[in-house]
């Protein structure tokens, strides 16, 4: 099977805020005020989060049925810690991003323990987004400038 490429452009609203485009959606990502925002969406590590929840999703309705789990709902839930330290330049002690992600998942099905001890371990294994956050991504930050003109 060939690569899928996903992308989204972004373009600058405010010091915290910006609109971005996926396809044919918008996404406003901003900071609530306590951090420099106007509170006109998510932040960036709760988008994190919430996409998380969203593959999280999909990955286990999708081996739901290869494990031939009856799924008649699923709640996820997700937090992390983190300190903003690093964000706002006082330390370099801690990193930047998640100390921790924790994951609830509560499905509504009739599968015994050891099927569905199964289906999660599936779930971690083939969830894209679960394997970006747990193991380093190469990436590459491309700088496109053109100096105003004076």
């Amino acid at each position: 099977m060939s690569d899928l490429t996903f992308k989204i452009e972004g373009k600058s609203q405010s010091v915290a805020r910006i609109e971005a485009k996926a396809r044919q959606f918008s996404i406003v990502v901003d900071e609530p005020p306590a951090l420099g925002g106007d509170d006109q969406g998510a932040n960036p590590v709760e988008y994190l989060l919430a996409s998380y929840a969203g593959c999280i999703n999909v990955v286990a309705h999708l081996t739901a049925k290869e494990f031939g789990i009856n799924l008649s709902g699923l709640k996820i839930q997700i937090d992390g810690n983190i300190n903003p330290a690093r964000l706002f330049g006082q330390s370099n002690d801690e990193r930047a991003g998640f100390k921790q992600i924790n994951v609830s998942f509560s499905p509504e099905t009739d599968a015994n323990p050891e099927k569905i001890s199964q289906w999660i371990e599936a779930i971690k294994n083939r969830c894209p987004i679960n394997d970006n956050l747990a193991n380093p991504t190469p990436m590459n930050f491309n700088l496109l400038y053109e100096p105003l003109a004076v």
